[in-house]
């Protein structure tokens, strides 16, 4: 942190330390001042939908029961289990948590989270997992008991809903507790509440004494959102859920009386950061994928409410959204909003067109930290795709090249129907492309999906959610995952699974001296980022050339440089590393196998087998010899592990070579998929500035790079 940055958060503590409501009426009256709202006045303009955008309401939830009887029966499935005490959150297996909710008790670990100040509390080495609790805090069950009234009439779900937040409240006083450390969990939980009580606003549960205490709630919350707000390093995905949480309560509670301001100043700064954090070719900017839909759904409900307060959207015309943005699609709104709204589409639609090109008919990839977080659960899906996400993005924005595999949920239908959307005709899959503001370069071939990584470590200085693994590969063949990242594993409960599931030694890179790439500061920090630079991106030779300087900070100095080579009219892909420097050093080339494939090592090289059927077939060379290994599901180690959810891992295997000797250290990995037998006369040579290397699989190959020149890259094939 610079000094700047220093004293922000100096001056945040002790703005914290000031005049802190402890009590719900020390809130209200900080709030709301000697002269309260008139609530009897305001429920019934609540009731009545005036000068709010309404989501959830009767007649559309009769329309999606009509029309979508699975999904809503899944969701009135999902508030039953909350009925009857038992939550399934994350990875962990499901929780009983009781009728009478503890909101401070983890039952897993058996751990009761203090009643203490929320900043004394140091949930880093705690013995529960704050994850979970949050996660219990966010309240995001209750729009699904709302739904279920709409959906039922039964007012047991209604009830329910009321009775849990008057416990919570009960419970959780203001600035009290696990749940009040930080604005993002304010910001959430006021995000699922406000859409939650709309949706019940004609309960006669939702009494004037409630709706006041539950607006001294939102306010509170609302208010904390904007004191808290993460800013200089922190201003990742947290600041964006802190505004989102902000602008929902301006915008659905327009009688509070600084709903105006905060509306003001949320949708300021989620236009600045939307713009920073999707970037313009619509990648992340956080290095994770599953944080950019997350950041993406967050800013997809701010611009679902706006667009219905208007009344008249415009996006449902179909086949006139296949337009550019700026060709007149776009919704109108009032003055005030307009630009603000059409730049939160403008950052949805460029991060659904990525996200579709990225994905296409191929596996879904994964690249960062992944932490299973969702913006607002209107339907019970335990993780969000990337196709369920296109579906929401669909019903805001309709764009064709995410048409094609958008899938719909729950979020979607209710949208949809809220906004009059309607279907695209698909375009055709997406080929090729290179991300240059993020960093990833694809390039596919048939039902060939292979990425490399080229790009930052992650977003600003502490990087929290990028993993060290600048210039890895991934591969999809056939519509099945063959080489990927392992995931995230954990975060809190098992910090070794974190530290092992972002290293250089699990993702498919070099990992030199035993060392990550970059150097970490902590489990969401890294103080040391490595640095790539792309020399040559050409996709239509399906050639990709560039470096890293991460090893540059050793006592005796290494680049790693790496030849991606996988030309469209070719089932082989070719890797080739260059290690320049100085010294003699050991370099540990890593393939992560998904937990579907089988391994069997033979002389410098890998079979791969899925059920028995050839996969892929791998051989090594090196100006040094290598050493094949192989790893699966190490206890000791935690190598050899994946993970698909937070808090859950699965055997998988880890192979690779380990190469030794003084630099320059050149390698070669020739990959061929549904081969069924090793490659024959591998090798690589040296010399000067050129790399050779030659092989036989079905007849002899040969290949020649010229180091002294960007992509200069030769390889003969079969047909050539």
């Amino acid at each position: 942190m610079d000094g700047a940055e220093i004293r922000w958060r100096a001056g945040v503590s002790a703005r914290r330390a000031i005049s802190r409501p402890r009590t719900w009426d020390a809130a209200g009256a900080k709030l709301f001042g000697r002269t309260p709202p008139d609530w009897d006045a305001a429920l019934r303009e609540f009731r009545a939908g005036v000068g709010r955008p309404v989501l959830l309401d009767r007649a559309r939830a009769e329309r999606i029961a009509a029309a979508h009887p699975t999904a809503t029966k899944a969701v009135i499935d999902a508030a039953e289990g909350y009925l009857d005490g038992e939550v399934r959150l994350l990875g962990y297996p499901p929780a009983a948590i009781g009728v009478e909710i503890d909101w401070n008790y983890e039952p897993l670990s058996g751990t009761r989270w203090p009643a203490i100040d929320s900043e004394r509390i140091d949930h880093r080495t705690a013995a529960g997992d704050p994850k979970w609790i949050w996660e219990l805090n966010r309240l995001q069950h209750l729009p699904w008991l709302a739904q279920s009234w709409l959906f039922t009439g039964e007012e047991r779900f209604a009830e329910a809903a009321f009775a849990h937040l008057d416990s919570w409240m009960d419970q959780q006083p203001p600035g009290i507790g696990i749940a009040w450390r930080g604005g993002f969990e304010c910001g959430l939980r006021a995000t699922s509440i406000a859409i939650a009580l709309q949706g019940l606003r004609d309960s006669k549960s939702l009494t004037v004494q409630r709706y006041a205490r539950l607006m001294t709630l939102l306010a509170e919350s609302a208010r904390r959102c904007w004191t808290w707000r993460s800013l200089h390093s922190s201003a990742n995905n947290h600041l964006i859920g802190e505004m989102t949480g902000l602008a929902v309560v301006a915008v659905l509670h327009p009688e509070l009386p600084s709903a105006a301001r905060w509306e003001h100043d949320a949708l300021e700064l989620l236009v600045r950061h939307a713009d920073r954090q999707l970037l313009p070719d619509g990648s992340g900017a956080e290095q994770s994928l599953a944080y950019q839909v997350f950041t993406a759904e967050m800013l997809s409900v701010v611009y679902a409410l706006l667009v219905l307060r208007e009344g008249d959207p415009g996006v449902a015309s179909a086949g006139a959204d296949s337009a550019p943005l700026d060709s007149g699609t776009v919704p109108v709104f009032a003055p005030g909003t307009g630009a603000s709204a059409e730049s939160l589409r403008a950052a949805i639609v460029r991060s659904s067109r990525y996200l579709a090109q990225l994905v296409g008919d191929d596996p879904q990839p994964r690249y960062g930290d992944d932490d299973g977080g969702f913006a607002l659960r209107l339907g019970p899906e335990d993780v969000r795709t990337v196709r369920e996400h296109l579906g929401i993005a669909q019903a805001l924005a309709p764009e064709p090249q995410s048409a094609r595999i958008a899938t719909s949920t729950m979020a979607a239908h209710w949208l949809r129907i809220a906004l009059g959307s309607q279907s695209l005709a698909a375009l055709k899959p997406p080929g090729s492309f290179a991300a240059m503001d993020s960093g990833l370069a694809v390039l596919r071939s048939g039902r060939r999906r292979v990425s490399m990584d080229i790009g930052a470590l992650g977003y600003l200085s502490i990087a929290a959610h990028g993993h060290a693994d600048a210039l890895a590969v991934t591969l999809a063949q056939d519509g099945a995952e063959l080489i990927g990242d392992p995931g995230t594993a954990s975060y809190y409960p098992e910090p070794n699974w974190h530290t092992v599931h972002r290293s250089s030694r699990v993702h498919a890179t070099v990992t030199v001296d035993g060392l990550d790439q970059s150097v970490a500061g902590g489990p969401f920090l890294w103080t040391d980022h490595a640095r790539v630079r792309v020399r040559s991106v050409d996709l239509q030779r399906g050639v990709i050339d560039a470096e890293h300087d991460g090893y540059r900070r050793l006592v005796e100095p290494v680049t790693h440089r790496r030849w991606l080579i996988a030309p469209p009219d070719d089932r082989v892909l070719t890797v080739v590393d260059l290690l320049s420097g100085k010294g003699i050093h050991t370099a540990q080339l890593s393939w992560p196998l998904h937990p579907a494939l089988e391994v069997a090592p033979i002389a410098n090289g890998h079979l791969v087998t899925r059920d028995g059927t050839p996969a892929l077939a791998i051989g090594y060379a090196g100006t040094s010899p290598p050493a094949t290994n192989q790893i699966r599901g190490d206890e000791q180690t935690d190598l050899g592990w994946w993970s698909e959810r937070l808090e859950q891992r699965k055997p998988s295997w880890l192979i690779g070579a380990l190469y030794s000797g003084a630099l320059p250290l050149v390698t070669i990995t020739v990959l061929v998929p549904d081969r069924a037998t090793p490659l024959r006369d591998l090798g690589i040579a040296h010399i000067g500035t050129e790399i050779r290397a030659q092989w036989t699989d079905d007849a002899p190959r040969a290949l020649v790079i010229d180091t002294a020149r960007d992509g200069a890259v030769h390889l003969s094939t079969p047909d050539r």
